[in-house]
């Protein structure tokens, strides 16, 4: 699912693909979003970006003389688990996008589209950046590190440190992946207590004998955890591409690939944390790992033999998700829950739960006709969704 830096780099594209066009008209929504209609129409206007944690704002800006006379519009956009946005030929707008911005004759007719087939993504008019959401880890850094450091009684920091990554509060940007890299970095148990880990930060004070030189180098040979969670999304926006992603085999998802060290790799670990989603890590989880959990270390592709290999997250980017009946006995993993518009951002809100298996009830015996099998989707009920915000 996208996290901060493809935030950024979606941000990035807006802006380098709408350089130098001309708007015009209504904004279309498709009819099976539930997100709120855009009242604007203008007959010239630019549309900019800006990003900011896990979110992006689009703002539509009416040119000079442009009809009817009216101020701009900002709309705040949440990318759920598949939001994106591309640029495409009138005649030929790719599939799920379900809000375009169509350019103004003369010229072929393009249209910015914001693409969501899993349809959890969200947009808000207005332009306000969604409340309670932390400051920025790689835009608002001091801001950021202060936050925590100054918050280390909320109740939060009693978690896992691996969940307490997600509460957007507080970590405004990471996600699944990226606390996976940032925790393998620096051999950080994922289920040692949050705030155990973040005291020692306090305690980690440079000599006053130091130069200021002297410091710097020390700071980037040996990062802690604020500062890796602020260089780590960095260093995947500055790759370029579109960062994480769930097509497989893509040029733009190549260097990604190749940047991660942890994620879903040959060789580590993963356990599902309270909350249903999969953390990777290599060694000891931890104190705090789930009673009964059982740890789960992924092969490379050459030593999986059968289907009890295939059990790894489906969203990782170099395989494709399996579409075999055992892929179908739950959703695709979910780096976060869903919540109510109005609720905490804790735990990251995205998506919804992975439910808790029940205990399968016996069926009783048939005079030897079998019933047909009932299939189930690969993907949650759209029709359920709820509002979700990334």
């Amino acid at each position: 699912m996208p996290e901060g830096p493809e935030l950024h780099l979606a941000s990035r594209f807006v802006n380098e693909a709408c350089r130098g066009l001309m708007f015009g008209g209504c904004v279309e929504k498709s009819p099976v979003s539930r997100n709120p209609e855009v009242p604007f129409e203008s007959s010239a206007y630019c549309i900019s970006s800006s990003a900011r944690g896990k979110e992006l704002r689009l703002t539509l800006s009416p040119l000079p003389g442009a009809q009817p006379p009216r101020g701009p519009l900002a709309l705040v956009f949440r990318f759920g688990m598949s939001g994106s946005f591309q640029l495409a030929a009138q005649d030929a707008l790719p599939a799920h996008a379900h809000l375009r911005f169509y350019t103004a004759p003369p010229g072929p007719r393009l249209a910015l589209c914001f693409v969501d087939i899993r349809r959890f993504g969200r947009w808000d008019l207005g332009g306000e950046w969604q409340p309670g959401r932390g400051p920025c880890v790689l835009l608002e850094y001091e801001r950021f590190r202060e936050n925590v450091l100054r918050n280390l009684a909320d109740k939060v920091f009693d978690q896992p440190i691996c969940e307490a990554l997600l509460d957007q509060r507080f970590f405004n940007g990471i996600g699944n992946y990226l606390r996976a890299e940032i925790l393998y970095r620096l051999r950080i148990p994922p289920f040692e207590k949050a705030r155990k880990v973040l005291e020692a930060l306090q305690q980690r004070r440079p000599s006053p004998e130091l130069t200021l030189s002297q410091k710097i180098r020390a700071k980037l040979r040996n990062p802690d955890l604020l500062e890796l969670c602020h260089s780590v999304p960095k260093e995947v926006v500055q790759l370029g591409g579109k960062g994480y992603g769930l097509e497989s085999g893509e040029e733009d998802f190549a260097a990604f690939r190749a940047w991660l060290r942890c994620y879903g790799m040959p060789g580590m670990s993963s356990l599902r944390d309270r909350r249903g989603r999969t953390i990777w890590f290599q060694g000891d989880p931890g104190p705090l790992a789930p009673k009964g959990g059982k740890s789960h270390k992924k092969k490379s592709k050459g030593a999986r033999q059968g289907p009890e290999h295939r059990m790894e997250d489906p969203l990782l980017p170099s395989t494709a998700p399996s579409r075999t009946r055992g892929a179908r006995r739950g959703p695709p993993e979910q780096s976060t829950a869903q919540q109510p518009e109005g609720t905490s951002l804790q735990q990251d809100p995205e998506v919804p739960p992975v439910p808790k298996k029940g205990k399968r009830r016996r069926r009783p015996a048939t005079s030897g006709h079998r019933r047909p099998r009932r299939i189930k989707a690969d993907t949650p009920s759209l029709e359920n969704e709820g509002m979700a915000a990334s």
